[in-house]
């Protein structure tokens, strides 16, 4: 894939001193635009790398900022999970069902995002394992990962979780794996009441512990009588559960993943240019018959749309749930195996090799390392290369 022309980085660099001269930012906001601005510049170092096989002269490359919403810096943690995940995946179908939560719900989940995202997480989990649970349905224990994503294509802020599931679970006495009834695994329908139940319950119970915060244009929620009115108002609509087709069995999961699982709210590669004011990018209208779009937006609107996703501080955003949770995932794991009637999964107590982080472009053999440089010294390195020539 070609460099991007534009970068995200280009307009903080450009733009972001007078974005945080305007507004308040939370720290971890701060955090992000400073991380960004510096990834892969001489700020943050670098090292001094060399093939073993060329015989060129070192090059020296700058370090990268490591923040995951860094959208230069995903690459890496990506093919680390999914290396950890290739071996626990099964010889089955695997489904994609997402949980998206109502435009009424923005403002609130946006002044409470740990607490809310921490909700959603538990309120889909529950609604999939009770529906799973029901003979009617499936009548099963299974296991999934959700993916939390609080973007649209738009930038705008769009709340939802994407649940990876394998097609079937445990029976209730462990003795077989039981297929799905449905081509989408389970009734969508279904799905959505029970979501909508369970978490409107959950959004009830933190109110009532006076955990929500309702200011600015919500501030009228912080009374009982208007809050309760709101939580009606949230039920005379459809909850949106999407689900699609299986996808297909390992490995067409495992190139599936790759697009979702470490995700930033938009990549250097969907931007096509910046003016100093403006930013053109482009996007995929779902609601309008799936188009592809091109919007452009001032750079404050660009900044602040993007700032709206960013997590807070430590929050989880990819969790495991029912059989594939942390705490038991090994031996359920090794449950669903056999069920499936599959080998035996042979664990290696050595850690596998660390994917090299960079390739030759020549020979494409991994380079070595052989010094890493302070930003310091790349300053007067480079300073004292720019007094040499200019002697």
């Amino acid at each position: 894939m070609n460099r991007p022309t534009v970068e995200v980085a280009d307009v903080f660099r450009a733009q972001g001193d007078n974005f945080m001269d305007q507004y308040t930012l939370g720290i971890q906001q701060l955090k992000v635009i400073r991380a960004i601005t510096r990834c892969r510049t001489a700020a943050l170092g670098g090292h001094a790398d060399v093939c073993p096989n060329c015989q060129e002269a070192p090059a020296i490359s700058y370090n990268s900022c490591r923040n995951r919403h860094c959208n230069k810096c995903q690459s890496q943690a990506r093919e680390r999970w999914m290396d950890a995940r290739r071996q626990e995946l099964l010889q089955t179908r695997y489904f994609h069902v997402v949980f998206t939560l109502p435009h009424e719900l923005h403002t609130l989940v946006l002044q409470n995002q740990e607490e809310l995202y921490n909700l959603l997480f538990r309120t889909v989990a529950e609604t999939l394992r009770e529906v799973a649970r029901n003979s009617k349905h499936l009548g099963a224990e299974i296991g999934f990962f959700g993916i939390l994503h609080t973007w649209g294509q738009n930038l705008l802020f769009h709340p939802h979780i994407h649940c990876v599931i394998p097609g079937g679970g445990i029976s209730p006495d462990k003795e077989r794996w039981i297929h799905p009834l449905y081509p989408f695994f389970l009734p969508v329908k279904a799905l959505g009441k029970v979501f909508r139940g369970k978490f409107v319950d959950g959004l009830r119970r933190v109110y009532r512990k006076k955990q929500l915060i309702c200011a600015g244009s919500i501030q009228h929620l912080e009374k009982p009588q208007c809050f309760s009115a709101f939580l009606r108002t949230l039920f005379r609509q459809n909850w949106v559960v999407y689900a699609k087709p299986a996808f297909g069995g390992p490995e067409q999961v495992i190139r599936y993943l790759g697009r979702y699982t470490h995700r930033v709210a938009i990549s250097n590669h969907r931007l096509i240019s910046f003016d100093g004011s403006n930013v053109t990018f482009r996007w995929r209208d779902y609601a309008g018959g799936n188009k592809a779009r091109v919007m452009t937006v001032s750079s404050d609107e660009f900044m602040r749309r993007f700032l709206l996703h960013v997590l807070p501080k430590g929050f989880v955003r990819i969790r495991h749930f029912g059989v594939l949770a942390n705490y038991c995932r090994s031996v359920s794991i090794d449950l669903c195996r056999k069920l499936l009637e599959m080998a035996p999964l042979v664990r290696s107590s050595e850690s596998a090799p660390p994917n090299p982080s960079w390739l030759c472009p020549r020979c494409q053999a991994p380079l070595i390392v052989i010094l890493r440089l302070t930003a310091a010294e790349l300053f007067w390195r480079f300073s004292s290369n720019s007094f040499a020539d200019s002697s």
